[in-house]
């Protein structure tokens, strides 16, 4: 009886140690049209905002040099899908006035809470 009761309390003790989460996976999702705009504060990084005044932040893989040219156009494809929910659903290529087109791979995605979008400097708030 000694012996359940402490793999229980163990058990328990294990739960409480784990990290909450603090986004579902649902509400990190977007549907494609409700994307705005983009602005790349380095070349691994781009802050992007939504519609109803949300912003994500998407870390790279590699660097994207091209994203910091004054004229770069960023193409954002989500093939297959009407939902944005992770890294693997962006399709990514950037283009400028002279270099050739690149393509840039998302590693990371996440939204910005109201605090860290604020933050965001002004130059690079999307």
């Amino acid at each position: 009886m000694l012996l359940i009761i402490t793999a229980l309390a163990s058990a328990g003790a294990l739960a409480a140690d784990a990290p909450p989460t603090s986004v579902s996976k649902s509400s990190m999702c977007f549907r494609p049209d409700e994307f705005l705009g983009w602005k790349a504060p380095n070349a691994l990084t781009i802050y992007i905002s939504l519609s109803r005044h949300r912003y994500y932040r998407l870390d790279l893989a590699a660097k994207c040099p091209e994203l910091l040219e004054p004229d770069s156009h960023l193409n954002a494809r989500f093939d297959g899908t009407n939902m944005v929910c992770g890294a693997l659903d962006w399709n990514i290529k950037v283009s400028g006035p002279v270099s050739p087109t690149e393509t840039c791979i998302v590693k990371a995605m996440r939204p910005l809470s109201t605090a860290e979008a604020a933050a965001i400097p002004k130059e690079f708030r999307p």
